[in-house]
């Protein structure tokens, strides 16, 4: 835990670490490219004139401030915590993720950057990323694989009427993984002209600590309003994970105030026994993936094992490096909710809230579910809503046909 001269908020030092996670590990061909990232990134957060660009799409395009809501007949249900919403899901595009790609693509430009890609899993990314091209007249192309192509037709659809280009991923599981892994040979070759654009806080340094920044913007907003609302921080945040971007983007703004707890919950899948899950602190162990260090589902050999969850979003066999780190540390506890948890989570904040949300965000409504009863009614409580669940729809009703 936290002593005298720990401030967890400080981030990666000087050669991306986070302890022993993080790094960059990458073909020697991109080691250039990742070094002019990360000067150009550092430079334009130095800028204010780059910051003040930044706060005007976030205010005038995404649509920020989010709302932070008082989920009152959750609140009712569960008989305990004072549960918040932070609604992530009103942002332009449907999530969280435009936060970090309004960020990346401003990058980009400054960068001189005119061929954008992007790997997505349940599809927000992808989106998010498409919209962001076609608002600056960039060339996009994003990798799919092709099992969430499959679960995510709607947002397939967006992105292509967005002009981006999708290129399935047959790979693998043809899934998440199996898009970066794409997506990141595509880079290698293309270096002069593209951008890659990562949608979660992973990946070489600076992606983990840029991406973080960008989405910094939640906790920052929620520190703000909850001092508005209840004149004091909160006692609790609760955030899903897959590679954790939401989650990092709420509890950064609050790592540094010991009185404030916080959950980071991953996906269990069919359960952790089963072998079948995306919990990679839970079920995991140390190893490099993307060109970082992490938590990493694998075998005995260090093979990657193949992730699995209800949600396409947390369908990733790793974590954050950030959080690898807060979890050895002690400062963020993890928890992991399984399908089933998480689809009777979805259907409760259905019926009491009237706010449909995204299987991803379930996985921490499900947690709430589970935490909020345990806790004194002046316990204060934020989950993310970290996206809404329009994408999900095939999804859900596939399976509510299938229990009928």
């Amino acid at each position: 835990m936290q002593t005298a001269t720990t401030r967890f908020s400080q981030g990666a030092d000087a050669h991306g670490q986070f302890g022993s996670f993080g790094g960059r590990f990458v073909a020697e061909s991109l080691m250039p490219l990742i070094l002019q990232l990360e000067q150009a990134f550092n430079t334009a957060m130095a800028e204010p004139d780059f910051l003040a660009e930044l706060d005007r799409f976030q205010a005038e395009f995404v649509g920020r401030p989010s709302p932070l809501y008082f989920a009152e007949r959750l609140t009712a249900l569960y008989g305990g915590a004072k549960i918040y919403f932070k609604r992530e899901e009103l942002n332009h595009t449907g999530a969280h993720k435009i936060n970090n790609c309004i960020g990346q693509i401003l990058l980009a430009r400054r960068m001189g950057k005119t061929r954008i890609i992007a790997e997505t899993g349940a599809g927000m990314h992808g989106v998010a990323t498409a919209t962001v091209a076609a608002r600056f007249g960039l060339q996009c192309v994003v990798y799919m694989g092709a099992t969430d192509i499959e679960r995510q037709r709607d947002n397939v659809a967006r992105m292509r009427l967005l002009g981006a280009e999708i290129i399935p991923v047959t790979s693998g599981t043809g899934t998440l993984k199996d898009a970066m892994n794409e997506a990141l040979r595509d880079w290698v070759t293309n270096i002069d002209n593209t951008f890659y654009l990562i949608g979660t806080v992973a990946g070489p340094h600076p992606y983990p600590t840029m991406v973080r920044e960008f989405q910094a913007v939640i906790g920052r907003e929620t520190r703000q309003q909850m001092l508005d609302r209840e004149g004091r921080l909160p006692d609790s945040l609760v955030a899903c994970i897959g590679g954790g971007s939401n989650a990092m983007g709420l509890f950064h703004a609050f790592l540094d105030d010991e009185a404030v707890r916080m959950i980071g919950v991953e996906a269990a899948g069919e359960g952790l026994a089963s072998g079948k899950h995306a919990a990679s602190l839970k079920g995991g162990f140390a190893g490099v993936l993307h060109g970082n260090r992490t938590y990493l589902l694998q075998d005995e050999d260090g093979q990657i094992t193949d992730a699995h969850s209800i949600s396409a979003g947390l369908d990733y066999p790793g974590i954050g490096p950030e959080h690898a780190w807060l979890h050895e540390q002690g400062r963020v506890e993890y928890t992991a909710i399984d399908d089933h948890q998480a689809l009777a989570a979805f259907h409760t904040c259905c019926r009491q809230e009237g706010i449909i949300p995204a299987l991803e965000t379930a996985h921490a409504l499900a947690e709430v579910a589970r935490l909020a009863p345990q806790l004194p009614s002046d316990h204060l409580m934020v989950v993310c809503l970290s996206g809404r669940g329009d994408k999900d729809m095939p999804t859900v009703l596939r399976l509510m046909e299938e229990q009928a």
